[in-house]
Protein backbone atom coordinates (compact mmCIF):
# COMPACT_ATOMS: atom_id res chain seq x y z
CA UNK A 1 0.00 0.00 0.00
CA UNK A 2 1.74 3.28 -1.09
CA UNK A 3 1.99 6.35 1.07
CA UNK A 4 -0.98 8.13 -0.49
CA UNK A 5 -3.43 5.68 0.45
CA UNK A 6 -2.06 5.42 4.11
CA UNK A 7 -2.50 8.76 4.71
CA UNK A 8 -5.15 9.87 2.33
CA UNK A 9 -7.32 10.72 5.74
CA UNK A 10 -4.46 13.14 7.00
CA UNK A 11 -4.46 16.35 5.87
CA UNK A 12 -1.65 18.43 5.20
CA UNK A 13 -1.90 20.61 7.96
CA UNK A 14 -2.20 17.57 10.40
CA UNK A 15 0.90 16.04 8.58
CA UNK A 16 3.26 19.36 9.24
CA UNK A 17 1.61 19.68 12.89
CA UNK A 18 3.05 16.29 13.60
CA UNK A 19 6.35 16.97 11.99
CA UNK A 20 6.62 20.05 14.34
CA UNK A 21 6.43 18.05 17.04
CA UNK A 22 8.58 15.07 16.37
CA UNK A 23 10.66 16.41 13.25
CA UNK A 24 9.87 15.76 9.22
CA UNK A 25 12.43 12.78 9.46
CA UNK A 26 10.97 11.11 12.07
CA UNK A 27 7.50 11.36 10.46
CA UNK A 28 8.31 10.21 7.13
CA UNK A 29 10.58 7.27 8.59
CA UNK A 30 7.30 6.14 10.52
CA UNK A 31 4.68 7.27 7.59
CA UNK A 32 7.11 5.03 5.42
CA UNK A 33 7.22 1.77 7.74
CA UNK A 34 3.91 1.90 8.53
CA UNK A 35 1.94 -1.82 7.37
CA UNK A 36 -1.68 -0.25 6.90
CA UNK A 37 -3.69 2.50 6.71
CA UNK A 38 -2.77 5.56 8.91
CA UNK A 39 -4.78 7.72 11.04
CA UNK A 40 -3.75 10.79 12.85
CA UNK A 41 -3.18 9.48 16.24
CA UNK A 42 -1.65 5.95 14.48
CA UNK A 43 0.88 8.66 12.80
CA UNK A 44 1.75 10.98 15.75
CA UNK A 45 2.73 7.46 18.00
CA UNK A 46 4.57 5.77 15.33
CA UNK A 47 6.17 9.25 14.89
CA UNK A 48 6.94 9.96 18.46
CA UNK A 49 8.28 5.87 19.17
CA UNK A 50 10.51 6.47 15.74
CA UNK A 51 12.00 9.77 17.54
CA UNK A 52 12.80 7.92 20.78
CA UNK A 53 14.50 5.00 19.18
CA UNK A 54 16.45 7.67 16.83
CA UNK A 55 17.23 10.20 19.66
CA UNK A 56 18.56 7.35 22.56
CA UNK A 57 22.05 8.98 22.00
CA UNK A 58 23.95 11.32 20.60
CA UNK A 59 24.77 10.99 16.77
CA UNK A 60 28.15 10.82 15.77
CA UNK A 61 27.39 12.90 12.69
CA UNK A 62 23.85 14.34 11.19
CA UNK A 63 23.82 13.99 7.60
CA UNK A 64 21.12 16.72 5.78
CA UNK A 65 19.81 14.51 3.12
CA UNK A 66 17.87 16.77 0.47
CA UNK A 67 15.65 14.98 -1.72
CA UNK A 68 14.17 17.14 -4.15
CA UNK A 69 10.45 16.65 -5.48
CA UNK A 70 9.81 13.49 -2.55
CA UNK A 71 7.15 14.33 0.06
CA UNK A 72 5.14 12.03 2.67
CA UNK A 73 2.43 11.75 -0.34
CA UNK A 74 4.51 10.45 -3.15
CA UNK A 75 7.63 8.37 -2.23
CA UNK A 76 6.05 4.95 -2.48
CA UNK A 77 4.51 5.64 -5.66
CA UNK A 78 8.17 6.21 -7.54
CA UNK A 79 10.20 3.75 -5.46
CA UNK A 80 13.40 5.81 -5.00
CA UNK A 81 15.13 4.46 -1.90
CA UNK A 82 15.66 7.52 -0.21
CA UNK A 83 13.95 7.02 2.90
CA UNK A 84 14.54 3.00 3.22
CA UNK A 85 18.41 3.94 3.05
CA UNK A 86 18.15 6.84 5.39
CA UNK A 87 16.01 4.38 8.32
CA UNK A 88 18.96 1.41 7.53
CA UNK A 89 21.84 3.72 8.27
CA UNK A 90 20.36 4.69 11.01
CA UNK A 91 19.89 1.42 12.03
CA UNK A 92 22.96 -0.19 11.45
CA UNK A 93 25.19 2.40 12.81
CA UNK A 94 22.78 2.10 16.04
CA UNK A 95 22.35 6.08 15.33
CA UNK A 96 25.65 6.93 14.83
CA UNK A 97 24.84 8.51 11.62
CA UNK A 98 21.50 10.93 12.34
CA UNK A 99 20.06 11.49 8.68
CA UNK A 100 17.90 14.98 8.58
CA UNK A 101 16.13 13.82 5.49
CA UNK A 102 14.60 17.65 3.95
CA UNK A 103 12.02 16.77 1.18
CA UNK A 104 9.90 18.20 -1.37
CA UNK A 105 11.97 21.05 -2.75
CA UNK A 106 12.56 22.54 0.14
CA UNK A 107 16.18 22.56 0.55
CA UNK A 108 16.92 21.89 -3.03
CA UNK A 109 15.34 20.86 -6.06
CA UNK A 110 15.71 18.49 -9.27
CA UNK A 111 18.09 21.18 -10.57
CA UNK A 112 20.11 22.09 -7.54
CA UNK A 113 20.38 18.85 -5.31
CA UNK A 114 23.68 18.37 -6.84
CA UNK A 115 25.21 21.94 -6.53
CA UNK A 116 24.13 22.27 -3.51
CA UNK A 117 26.12 18.81 -2.48
CA UNK A 118 29.18 20.26 -3.89
CA UNK A 119 28.97 23.31 -1.49
CA UNK A 120 27.88 22.02 1.61
CA UNK A 121 24.78 22.66 2.06
CA UNK A 122 23.33 19.29 2.14
CA UNK A 123 25.47 15.87 2.63
CA UNK A 124 23.24 13.58 0.54
CA UNK A 125 20.62 14.43 -2.40
CA UNK A 126 17.78 12.32 -4.54
CA UNK A 127 17.26 13.69 -8.12
CA UNK A 128 17.79 12.25 -11.64
CA UNK A 129 21.16 11.71 -13.10
CA UNK A 130 19.64 13.57 -16.32
CA UNK A 131 19.07 17.10 -14.13
CA UNK A 132 21.26 16.29 -12.09
CA UNK A 133 23.73 16.44 -15.42
CA UNK A 134 24.08 20.11 -15.22
CA UNK A 135 26.20 20.34 -12.17
CA UNK A 136 27.86 17.10 -13.07
CA UNK A 137 28.33 16.76 -16.59
CA UNK A 138 29.55 12.98 -15.93
CA UNK A 139 26.33 11.32 -15.23
CA UNK A 140 25.86 12.07 -19.17
CA UNK A 141 27.83 8.88 -19.41
CA UNK A 142 24.74 7.25 -18.46
CA UNK A 143 22.67 8.58 -21.63
CA UNK A 144 23.46 7.51 -24.94
CA UNK A 145 20.84 6.21 -26.65
CA UNK A 146 19.83 3.03 -26.35
CA UNK A 147 22.60 1.67 -24.72
CA UNK A 148 20.58 -0.06 -22.33
CA UNK A 149 18.10 -2.76 -23.77
CA UNK A 150 15.97 -3.00 -20.67
CA UNK A 151 15.78 -2.26 -17.14
CA UNK A 152 17.45 -5.32 -15.94
CA UNK A 153 20.44 -3.98 -18.18
CA UNK A 154 20.44 -0.88 -16.12
CA UNK A 155 20.35 -2.71 -13.00
CA UNK A 156 23.10 -5.47 -14.42
CA UNK A 157 25.59 -3.03 -14.99
CA UNK A 158 24.89 -0.64 -11.42
CA UNK A 159 25.62 -3.45 -9.03
CA UNK A 160 28.47 -4.26 -11.72
CA UNK A 161 32.42 -4.29 -10.58
CA UNK A 162 33.11 -2.21 -13.79
CA UNK A 163 30.45 0.59 -12.74
CA UNK A 164 33.36 1.63 -10.08
CA UNK A 165 35.83 2.62 -12.97
CA UNK A 166 33.48 3.39 -15.54
CA UNK A 167 31.00 5.55 -13.36
CA UNK A 168 31.57 6.12 -9.56
CA UNK A 169 35.56 6.33 -9.77
CA UNK A 170 35.20 9.64 -12.27
CA UNK A 171 32.44 11.09 -11.06
CA UNK A 172 33.76 11.41 -7.36
CA UNK A 173 37.00 12.57 -8.91
CA UNK A 174 35.40 15.07 -11.49
CA UNK A 175 32.57 16.19 -9.23
CA UNK A 176 33.42 15.13 -5.72
CA UNK A 177 30.04 12.82 -5.08
CA UNK A 178 29.87 9.63 -4.39
CA UNK A 179 27.53 7.39 -6.66
CA UNK A 180 25.65 4.96 -4.22
CA UNK A 181 22.16 3.53 -5.89
CA UNK A 182 19.34 4.22 -8.09
CA UNK A 183 15.68 3.29 -9.44
CA UNK A 184 16.23 2.19 -13.13
CA UNK A 185 13.82 3.03 -15.88
CA UNK A 186 13.95 4.02 -19.21
CA UNK A 187 12.78 6.83 -21.07
CA UNK A 188 9.65 7.76 -23.60
CA UNK A 189 7.52 10.12 -24.60
CA UNK A 190 4.43 11.27 -22.13
CA UNK A 191 1.92 12.84 -24.13
CA UNK A 192 -0.66 15.78 -23.09
CA UNK A 193 -4.01 15.84 -23.27
CA UNK A 194 -4.34 16.83 -27.25
CA UNK A 195 -3.95 12.97 -27.77
CA UNK A 196 -6.74 11.84 -25.16
CA UNK A 197 -8.83 11.41 -27.80
CA UNK A 198 -6.29 9.93 -30.18
CA UNK A 199 -5.30 6.51 -30.69
CA UNK A 200 -2.85 4.83 -29.03
CA UNK A 201 0.60 5.85 -30.64
CA UNK A 202 1.96 2.63 -32.14
CA UNK A 203 4.48 3.97 -34.83
CA UNK A 204 7.28 6.21 -33.67
CA UNK A 205 6.52 8.42 -36.98
CA UNK A 206 3.55 9.15 -35.02
CA UNK A 207 5.49 11.24 -32.59
CA UNK A 208 8.19 13.16 -35.44
CA UNK A 209 7.74 17.09 -35.37
CA UNK A 210 6.34 16.69 -31.98
CA UNK A 211 7.52 19.64 -29.43
CA UNK A 212 8.34 17.73 -26.26
CA UNK A 213 10.32 19.51 -22.88
CA UNK A 214 13.51 17.88 -21.78
CA UNK A 215 15.63 17.41 -18.78
CA UNK A 216 19.20 18.62 -18.35
CA UNK A 217 20.96 16.13 -19.74
CA UNK A 218 23.40 17.01 -22.71
CA UNK A 219 23.07 13.91 -24.18
CA UNK A 220 19.32 13.44 -24.60
CA UNK A 221 18.49 16.19 -26.73
CA UNK A 222 20.90 14.64 -29.32
CA UNK A 223 18.62 11.40 -29.39
CA UNK A 224 15.54 13.75 -29.28
CA UNK A 225 16.95 16.30 -32.18
CA UNK A 226 17.89 12.67 -34.30
CA UNK A 227 14.22 11.59 -33.38
CA UNK A 228 12.80 14.80 -34.68
CA UNK A 229 11.03 15.06 -30.88
CA UNK A 230 12.03 18.74 -30.75
CA UNK A 231 13.51 19.26 -27.94
CA UNK A 232 12.26 22.30 -25.77
CA UNK A 233 14.21 23.05 -22.33
CA UNK A 234 10.69 23.44 -19.92
CA UNK A 235 11.35 23.83 -15.74
CA UNK A 236 10.11 21.05 -14.48
CA UNK A 237 7.70 23.29 -12.82
CA UNK A 238 5.79 24.50 -15.59
CA UNK A 239 5.81 21.40 -17.51
CA UNK A 240 2.15 20.92 -16.38
CA UNK A 241 0.57 23.61 -16.77
CA UNK A 242 2.30 23.32 -21.06
CA UNK A 243 1.14 20.22 -21.69
CA UNK A 244 -2.60 21.33 -20.10
CA UNK A 245 -2.41 23.87 -22.23
CA UNK A 246 -1.00 21.91 -25.20
CA UNK A 247 1.96 24.31 -25.49
CA UNK A 248 3.65 21.25 -25.58
CA UNK A 249 2.67 18.27 -27.08
CA UNK A 250 4.84 15.73 -24.72
CA UNK A 251 7.64 15.28 -22.22
CA UNK A 252 10.27 12.65 -22.27
CA UNK A 253 10.64 11.32 -19.12
CA UNK A 254 9.78 7.74 -17.15
CA UNK A 255 6.41 6.55 -16.05
CA UNK A 256 6.55 6.63 -12.35
CA UNK A 257 7.75 10.11 -12.70
CA UNK A 258 4.77 10.89 -14.35
CA UNK A 259 2.37 9.55 -11.19
CA UNK A 260 4.51 10.79 -8.39
CA UNK A 261 4.90 14.46 -9.75
CA UNK A 262 1.33 14.41 -10.05
CA UNK A 263 1.40 14.77 -14.14
CA UNK A 264 -1.15 11.81 -14.71
CA UNK A 265 -4.14 14.30 -14.58
CA UNK A 266 -2.27 16.18 -17.73
CA UNK A 267 -0.83 13.02 -19.34
CA UNK A 268 -2.97 10.84 -21.78
CA UNK A 269 -0.58 8.36 -23.48
CA UNK A 270 2.75 7.48 -21.85
CA UNK A 271 4.76 6.52 -24.84
CA UNK A 272 7.38 3.56 -23.92
CA UNK A 273 9.97 4.32 -26.19
CA UNK A 274 13.26 3.39 -24.01
CA UNK A 275 15.76 5.74 -25.95
CA UNK A 276 17.80 6.51 -23.10
CA UNK A 277 18.05 6.03 -18.92
CA UNK A 278 15.20 7.59 -16.14
CA UNK A 279 17.03 7.00 -13.02
CA UNK A 280 16.51 8.92 -9.55
CA UNK A 281 19.91 8.57 -8.07
CA UNK A 282 21.58 9.05 -4.48
CA UNK A 283 24.42 10.52 -4.21
CA UNK A 284 26.64 11.58 -1.34
CA UNK A 285 29.43 14.43 -1.00
CA UNK A 286 32.96 12.40 -0.82
CA UNK A 287 34.39 15.07 1.05
CA UNK A 288 31.77 14.00 3.83
CA UNK A 289 32.11 10.33 3.31
CA UNK A 290 35.60 10.10 3.38
CA UNK A 291 35.22 12.24 6.45
CA UNK A 292 33.34 8.93 8.50
CA UNK A 293 35.28 6.68 10.55
CA UNK A 294 35.88 3.52 8.51
CA UNK A 295 33.53 1.31 10.25
CA UNK A 296 30.97 3.82 9.09
CA UNK A 297 31.84 4.30 5.89
CA UNK A 298 31.16 0.25 5.71
CA UNK A 299 27.96 1.14 6.77
CA UNK A 300 26.52 3.13 4.28
CA UNK A 301 27.98 1.11 1.30
CA UNK A 302 26.26 -1.85 2.91
CA UNK A 303 23.27 0.36 3.34
CA UNK A 304 23.72 1.46 -0.13
CA UNK A 305 24.08 -1.92 -1.50
CA UNK A 306 20.41 -2.95 0.33
CA UNK A 307 18.62 0.17 -0.73
CA UNK A 308 19.25 -0.79 -4.38
CA UNK A 309 18.26 -4.01 -3.93
CA UNK A 310 15.16 -3.10 -2.03
CA UNK A 311 14.70 -0.53 -5.09
CA UNK A 312 15.27 -3.08 -7.55
CA UNK A 313 12.17 -5.28 -6.25
CA UNK A 314 9.81 -2.29 -4.99
CA UNK A 315 9.90 -0.23 -7.98
CA UNK A 316 8.93 -3.30 -10.48
CA UNK A 317 6.40 -3.90 -8.43
CA UNK A 318 5.20 -0.48 -8.17
CA UNK A 319 5.22 0.26 -11.81
CA UNK A 320 2.35 -2.62 -12.34
CA UNK A 321 0.51 -2.52 -8.79
CA UNK A 322 0.64 1.33 -8.25
CA UNK A 323 1.60 3.34 -11.32
CA UNK A 324 -0.23 1.45 -13.82
CA UNK A 325 2.45 0.82 -16.35
CA UNK A 326 1.45 -2.15 -17.79
CA UNK A 327 -1.35 -3.74 -20.60
CA UNK A 328 -3.45 -5.03 -18.85
CA UNK A 329 -3.95 -2.45 -16.71
CA UNK A 330 -4.71 -3.13 -12.87
CA UNK A 331 -7.83 -1.38 -11.88
CA UNK A 332 -6.60 1.18 -8.78
CA UNK A 333 -3.71 2.47 -10.26
CA UNK A 334 -2.54 6.17 -10.58
CA UNK A 335 -2.53 5.51 -14.53
CA UNK A 336 -6.15 3.95 -14.68
CA UNK A 337 -7.67 6.48 -12.56
CA UNK A 338 -6.07 9.53 -14.63
CA UNK A 339 -7.00 7.49 -18.33
CA UNK A 340 -3.40 7.06 -19.02
CA UNK A 341 -2.52 4.69 -21.61
CA UNK A 342 0.36 2.78 -22.00
CA UNK A 343 1.76 2.77 -25.79
CA UNK A 344 4.28 -0.35 -25.49
CA UNK A 345 6.07 -0.03 -29.57
CA UNK A 346 6.64 -3.13 -31.23
CA UNK A 347 10.31 -4.14 -31.46
CA UNK A 348 10.05 -3.75 -35.04
CA UNK A 349 9.65 0.87 -33.89
CA UNK A 350 12.26 0.67 -31.40
CA UNK A 351 14.52 -0.62 -33.28
CA UNK A 352 13.46 2.26 -36.51
CA UNK A 353 14.51 4.55 -33.39
CA UNK A 354 17.98 2.93 -32.05
CA UNK A 355 19.08 3.54 -36.10
CA UNK A 356 17.80 6.96 -35.90
CA UNK A 357 19.46 8.24 -33.27
CA UNK A 358 22.24 5.61 -30.91
CA UNK A 359 25.85 5.27 -31.47
CA UNK A 360 26.06 2.62 -32.87
CA UNK A 361 24.40 3.29 -36.07
CA UNK A 362 25.01 7.25 -35.92
CA UNK A 363 27.96 7.75 -34.55
CA UNK A 364 29.31 10.72 -35.73
CA UNK A 365 26.44 12.58 -33.64
CA UNK A 366 28.36 11.23 -30.07
CA UNK A 367 31.56 12.22 -31.16
CA UNK A 368 32.11 15.30 -29.27
CA UNK A 369 30.51 14.06 -26.15
CA UNK A 370 31.91 10.24 -26.33
CA UNK A 371 35.39 11.84 -26.46
CA UNK A 372 34.85 14.17 -23.78
CA UNK A 373 33.47 11.56 -21.73
CA UNK A 374 36.28 9.01 -22.32
CA UNK A 375 38.73 11.79 -21.17
CA UNK A 376 37.07 12.47 -18.17
CA UNK A 377 36.97 8.47 -17.65
CA UNK A 378 40.84 8.15 -17.97
CA UNK A 379 40.45 6.74 -21.65
CA UNK A 380 38.41 4.23 -21.04
CA UNK A 381 35.40 3.94 -24.00
CA UNK A 382 32.80 4.62 -21.96
CA UNK A 383 29.68 3.58 -24.35
CA UNK A 384 31.62 0.51 -25.49
CA UNK A 385 32.50 -0.81 -22.04
CA UNK A 386 28.59 0.04 -20.81
CA UNK A 387 27.16 -1.20 -23.96
CA UNK A 388 28.60 -4.34 -23.86
CA UNK A 389 27.82 -5.16 -20.01
CA UNK A 390 24.54 -3.69 -20.59
CA UNK A 391 24.62 -7.23 -22.98
CA UNK A 392 25.94 -9.46 -20.51
CA UNK A 393 21.59 -10.39 -19.52
CA UNK A 394 18.71 -11.55 -21.62
CA UNK A 395 17.09 -8.49 -23.65
CA UNK A 396 13.91 -9.90 -21.69
CA UNK A 397 15.04 -10.55 -18.29
CA UNK A 398 13.12 -9.31 -15.31
CA UNK A 399 14.52 -6.91 -13.92
CA UNK A 400 13.25 -8.33 -10.40
CA UNK A 401 15.65 -11.18 -11.34
CA UNK A 402 18.86 -9.36 -11.56
CA UNK A 403 21.35 -10.88 -9.11
CA UNK A 404 22.85 -8.10 -6.49
CA UNK A 405 26.20 -7.59 -6.23
CA UNK A 406 28.37 -5.69 -3.76
CA UNK A 407 29.92 -3.85 -7.05
CA UNK A 408 33.11 -1.62 -4.84
CA UNK A 409 34.34 -5.60 -3.42
CA UNK A 410 35.11 -6.29 -7.37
Amino acid sequence: MGLTNKLGRISRRDLLRVAGTYGMSSTLLAAGGFGGAMSLANLASAAESTYEKRYTKPAKHTLKFGASGFNARNLLIERAGALEFARDLEARTDGEIRIEFIGDNQICGQLSCVEKTQQGIVDIYAASTQNSAGGAPYLNVLDYAFMFPGRASQYHFLYHPKSQEILRDPLEKRHGLKFLFSHCELRGIQLGLKYKDQPTITKLEQLFGTKNRVTGTQLGRIAMNALNLNPVPVAWEETLDGLKQGLIDGAETWASAVAYANMAPVVSQSVDLKFFCGTEHTSMSAKVFDGLEGYLQDAVMESAYWAQAHVQAANEAALVKTVGFSDPQLPGTVFAEHGVRPAFLPDSEIRMAEEMCSPEFQPQLWEQWRDRLNKWAGGIDTYKEIYTIAREVEKDMKPENVEPRRWWKG
